[in-house]
C-alpha cells in the first residue's frame, strides 16, 4: 500500500511524492466549497489520475498530515497492492425519506470480500440520525461504518459532496474497501464536558427541538448563552447538548447546534433529539480536546510499521475552540499512531463512528474520529 498526498497550491496541484507506474484505486479530496466547485481544479487533478475514483467534500478545515493546512484543498491517492474500492451515490431532495436513503446507499455496494465502508454527505440538507440508522439496517454482519458530513467552514450556508466530478449538495457517497488484504481500525472519543442541569426534552421532532422542560427550546438556549446568543448559529459550536434516553445512561451523544427557527423558536441540530431523551449543556477546553483526540487514536489499537491512511474527521467546534493550537490535536494523533500512518482529512458538520466496542455506527458531534486503513503482508 501507497499513500500519495497532494495541495492546491497557487494555481497547480503540489505532489509529495511522484508514482508512475500505476493508477491510484481512489483519490480523496477535501477542501473549501468553492475550490470543490471549481471544474478547472477538479480537472487538473483528473489529468494526474485520469483512471481512478476521485471522491470528497467540502470541509471546515482541511487536514494533512498533523496540522491544518493553508492550502484551500487538498488530496490523498491511495494505492492498494490486493485491496479494492466500490463507490456507491445517492442524490436525494428534501422529500425523499432519509432511512431508506441509507439503506439503498449500502445495499447498492457489492457484499462479497466487503471490509469497510465510508461514507460522506452533505452536511446541511442531510438528518445525519436517519441516513447512518438506515445504513446500519442494510450493513452486513460484521462490518464497520465511518465517515462525516461535510462543512462549510463556519457559514453554514451550503456543504457538498464529489464523486468523479465537480461537487454538488443534496448527496451522499459510500466507499466500500474490499479483499483479504485490507484491515481496518477506527476511534472516537469527544473530551466534553457537560454542566448544569440535566433537563428533558419534551417537545421535538427528528432533528428539530421545540421546547426543554416544557419551554421553548432557542429562548433557554440562548439564556444559558448570554452574549454568545447574538453569534449563533456560530456560537453554539462552543456549546453541544449532550443527549441519552435514560436518566442513568452511561453513555451519550453529542448534538451540535446548525441552525435555529425564530418564528416557532427551535433549535435545528445535525442529528435527530427524541422527545422524552435527557439533555445537558456541554463545554470544552484545549486540554480536554487534546486529550480526547488522544484518547481516539488509543482506541485504534497497536498498529506495526506499515504503510497506512489514517481519515481523520473532527467537529468544526473542535477547531473554534482549538484556535490556534489546532495542530496541536493532530500531533497527539501522529504522537500516539505514528509515522507509519498518513492523515488526511476535514473538520466536519457530524462524524459518522462506532463506539469503542461495537459495530453499529452513531451520528456524533464535537467529536474526534479516525479510521485506520491498511493491507496486511
Amino acid at each position: 500500500m501507497l499513500v500519495q498526498r497532494l495541495e492546491y497550491v497557487g494555481s497547480s496541484w503540489r505532489v509529495d511524492r511522484r508514482i508512475v507506474d500505476r493508477s491510484p484505486d481512489i483519490v480523496f479530496l477535501f477542501g473549501r466549497r468553492a475550490e470543490m466547485l471549481d471544474g478547472d481544479i477538479y480537472r487538473a487533478l483528473r489529468d494526474i489520475y485520469p483512471y481512478s475514483d476521485i471522491v470528497g467534500c467540502s470541509s471546515s478545515g482541511n487536514i494533512l498530515g498533523d496540522r491544518v493546512t493553508d492550502a484551500k484543498i487538498v488530496a490523498s491517492a491511495i494505492y492498494f497492492d490486493k485491496g479494492s474500492v466500490r463507490v456507491s451515490i445517492r442524490d436525494f431532495s428534501k422529500w425523499d425519506n432519509q432511512l431508506q436513503l441509507g439503506k439503498d446507499l449500502i445495499l447498492a455496494l457489492p457484499k462479497g470480500r466487503l471490509k469497510h465502508i465510508f461514507i460522506m454527505a452533505d452536511g446541511l440538507k442531510i438528518n445525519g440520525s436517519k441516513l447512518i440508522e438506515g445504513a446500519n439496517m442494510a450493513l452486513p454482519k460484521g462490518i464497520s461504518i465511518t465517515g462525516g458530513l461535510a462543512g462549510d467552514d463556519e457559514n453554514f450556508i451550503e456543504s457538498v459532496v464529489m464523486v468523479n466530478g465537480v461537487a454538488k449538495s443534496n448527496r451522499v457517497i459510500a466507499i466500500g474497501f474490499y479483499g483479504d488484504t485490507i484491515e481496518v481500525k477506527s476511534g472516537c472519543f469527544s473530551g466534553w464536558s457537560e454542566f448544569g442541569i440535566l433537563r428533558k426534552i419534551t417537545k421535538s421532532k427528528g432533528n428539530i427541538v421545540y421546547e426543554i422542560d416544557g419551554k421553548p427550546a432557542l429562548e433557554l438556549y440562548r439564556r444559558y448563552l448570554g452574549g454568545y446568543a447574538k453569534e449563533l448559529p456560530k456560537s453554539a459550536l462552543n456549546f453541544p447538548i449532550s443527549i441519552k434516553e435514560r436518566r442513568d445512561d452511561s453513555r451519550n451523544l453529542i448534538r451540535s447546534v446548525l441552525g435555529i427557527d425564530e418564528e416557532k423558536k427551535a433549535l435545528i441540530f445535525a442529528g435527530d433529539v427524541p422527545t422524552n431523551y435527557y439533555a445537558r449543556l456541554m463545554k470544552a477546553s484545549v486540554d480536554g480536546l487534546i486529550d480526547g483526540a488522544m484518547e481516539a487514536s488509543r482506541q485504534i489499537g497497536e498498529l506495526n510499521s506499515r504503510v497506512s491512511l489514517g481519515l481523520v474527521v473532527s467537529c468544526v467546534g473542535r477547531k473554534l475552540v482549538l484556535n490556534q493550537l489546532v495542530d496541536e490535536e493532530l500531533e497527539s494523533i501522529k504522537q500516539v499512531l505514528g509515522n507509519s500512518v498518513n492523515l488526511v482529512g476535514f473538520y466536519s458538520y457530524g462524524e459518522l463512528a462506532p463506539f469503542r466496542g461495537s459495530n453499529m455506527c452513531e451520528l456524533h458531534n464535537q467529536t474526534m474520529t479516525i479510521t485506520v486503513i491498511c493491507e496486511k503482508l
